[in-house]
């Protein structure tokens, strides 16, 4: 373990060397002791010369959004397994999701406070009182993100819509979401019709591994209500607002046209003792069959973690990745 790793989110140094682990200095003496190494977030390009060849590496990496660290990767020929893409029969992803259902909620909650004026905003309460009308919500994408930010958004009184290009998704939603959540078709006409009623917009759209598809364009603002917010959880494979750009939870916020854009990298940062206790519940049980097995026989074994390959041996295994950056794609199966 570096040193003060854990401290963020609430975990001392003392009790991890109470569970077994050593504690080092620095990032360097944990990439010369360790085969296997677990971050949260992507390497940082301080981190990129102590990346070697035998390195398993198992974090959240969103390469499709990062031409310069896919190229470090891929000149260090190390082993580099994605959370973001390992994937279930069922078509789900359970390293991201802990993380989505934190990031929902908080797109909420976030909208909500930069919709006061005192923060840029509409001057707007979500949930309305008495004799008022509540705010409108405009949720792009019915997954797991975007469930929960509308979940969170109806049952603080606000008005909903929840697009999905997925008629099956819609058809569940309709089972289990609250009367004030209007579910419909996403299409750009529909974006476009909506956006200008709405008072928060949440851009929820992924496409595993791959960048997301701008769905809203600039020339959409000029409709939107000046101080309306919108909150770009798809940031993090590159936003699905053109006008997307990412931010810091110490500055997160800026203006476009009159509209605020919330667009922080790694929203769930923001509640590191959620976060942290959420996401390890779901990459341990992957970690430990990594660890124990192997980089090859945990492919071979288990198809959801092959799906988290990304870029092994100096080649790009994940096809979302290659197209992004125009490189060779070589399944991972070939390299076992």
């Amino acid at each position: 373990m570096e040193k003060g790793a854990g401290e963020g989110s609430g975990f001392t140094d003392e009790a991890y060397s109470v569970a077994g682990a050593e504690i080092v200095d620095n990032a360097e003496n944990v990439y010369n002791r360790a085969e296997m190494i677990m971050h949260v977030k992507e390497p940082m390009p301080s981190e990129y010369k102590y990346i070697r060849e035998n390195h398993i590496i198992f974090t959240y990496f969103h390469l499709a959004a990062n031409e310069d660290l896919t190229h470090a990767l891929i000149d260090s020929r190390s082993i580099n397994i994605a959370y973001e893409t390992i994937q279930k029969p069922n078509g789900s992803l359970p390293l991201l999701t802990p993380m989505s259902e934190v990031a929902g909620k908080m797109a909420i909650q976030q909208g909500a406070k930069y919709l006061e004026m005192a923060q840029g905003g509409h001057g707007v309460l979500l949930g309305g009182v008495p004799g008022v009308d509540p705010g409108t919500v405009l949720i792009i994408g019915g997954g797991i993100a975007g469930i929960n930010a509308a979940k969170m958004a109806c049952g603080i009184g606000a008005k909903v819509y929840l697009l999905d290009i997925s008629l099956e998704r819609l058809r569940y939603l309709s089972d289990v979401m609250p009367p004030n959540c209007f579910l419909l078709m996403s299409k750009p006409s529909t974006i476009r019709r909506l956006i200008g009623e709405a008072e928060v917009v949440v851009g929820a759209v992924l496409i595993p591994g791959t960048k997301a598809p701008k769905l809203v364009t600039r020339d959409m603002l000029s409709s939107m209500k000046k101080g309306a917010v919108m909150v770009d959880i798809a940031i993090d494979q590159g936003g699905c607002f053109e006008t997307s750009r990412p931010t810091t939870h110490s500055a997160p916020t800026y203006m476009v046209d009159g509209i605020v854009h919330y667009c922080v990298a790694n929203m769930p940062g923001a509640v590191p003792r959620t976060s942290t206790l959420a996401l390890t519940n779901a990459t341990l049980p992957y970690a430990v069959e990594i660890a124990n097995k192997g980089w090859k026989k945990a492919f071979a074994e288990n198809n959801e973690i092959k799906c988290g390959a990304n870029v092994v041996k100096g080649e790009v295994t994940y096809k979302g990745v290659a197209e992004a950056f125009n490189l060779e794609y070589i399944p991972a199966e070939r390299l076992l």
